[in-house]
């Protein structure tokens, strides 16, 4: 199921081609802090990011994308890459029919034409869509799915993506979404660091009272669960990496394994360990 690419900034692995879609695992190394020379997408691509951030830039428009959000790379469309925080970045990319993409996408979401072509740069995913990703990812990498039920999670994990209740995109003016962004990429410099409100506040340049006030309606989640959502992510992706949970919880900055086994669960409806299990990680 897999086939890889890889250069000194970029590795791409394929995990699964068929007639219907194509699913990538893409480390990027983030090494260029500044903009990549344009690029063009040859198809239209759901990127899901799981490690670290990058922010795409399409004409003067700028998408911080981390792990709680889908990016869409549309059809040749040009574009070019930043890292503006170190560590790079890692991404599952699934690239699908345009007829099938467009039976799974409201039609609000597209531009009119024969390809798939979507009308916003983004949509924030609720955790389930996040354990989704991850579930897909280690399962086609250890070669613990077979091809059938792998594309179905991946049309479940697109239709969850785009779906009204399921997901949510971005209405703001741009000084109000910059500033978010902002406030994004002071968050995924550090995940695991215990921020206070005052230290994001203070980082960003406005007070804390506004800062709560401002993101909780730009992002339509309060500041406090989406660093959660971000470090519970994190979780995620390092689950094949640990044998101590313990430890895992305590390098992620919870207090302890019952702490981050309890927010764990809350979110994504299992703890680490049926995670894992259900990922044949262990």
């Amino acid at each position: 199921m897999s086939d890889a690419v890889a250069h000194d900034e970029l590795n791409v692995r394929l995990l699964l081609q068929t007639a219907t879609l194509g699913i990538r695992d893409v480390i990027c190394g983030g090494t260029c802090r500044h903009k990549s020379p344009t690029e063009s997408a040859t198809a239209t691509h759901l990127v899901f990011p799981y490690r670290g951030v990058f922010v795409r830039h399409v004409g003067s428009a700028a998408t911080v994308a981390e792990a709680n959000q889908v990016v869409f790379f549309n059809d040749g469309q040009d574009y070019e890459i930043s890292h503006p925080v170190k560590g790079g970045d890692a991404c599952l990319s699934i690239s699908i029919d345009h007829v099938l993409l467009r039976e799974l996408t409201p039609r609000d979401q597209l531009f009119a034409g024969k390809t798939a072509v979507f009308r916003q740069p983004r949509r924030g995913i609720d955790p389930r869509a996040q354990a989704l990703v991850a579930l897909l990812r280690h399962s086609l990498a250890g070669g613990a799915i077979e091809t059938l039920e792998a594309e179905t999670l991946a049309l479940t994990l697109i239709r969850r993506s785009l779906g009204e209740r399921t997901s949510h995109a971005r209405a703001s003016s741009f000084g109000r979404a910059k500033l978010v962004d902002r406030t994004k990429l002071v968050l995924s410099s550090d995940p695991a660091r215990r921020w206070t409100l005052g230290e994001i506040a203070g980082e960003i340049g406005v007070s804390p009272v506004y800062l709560t006030q401002l993101f909780a309606q730009v992002e339509g989640i309060p500041l406090y669960k989406y660093q959660l959502h971000l470090r519970l992510a994190r979780a995620l992706d390092l689950l094949s990496s640990y044998d101590s949970l313990t430890m895992l919880a305590l390098d992620l900055g919870f207090s302890s394994h019952s702490h981050f086994s309890a927010a764990f669960r809350q979110l994504y409806g299992r703890t680490p360990a049926e995670f894992q299990r259900s990922a044949h990680l262990r």
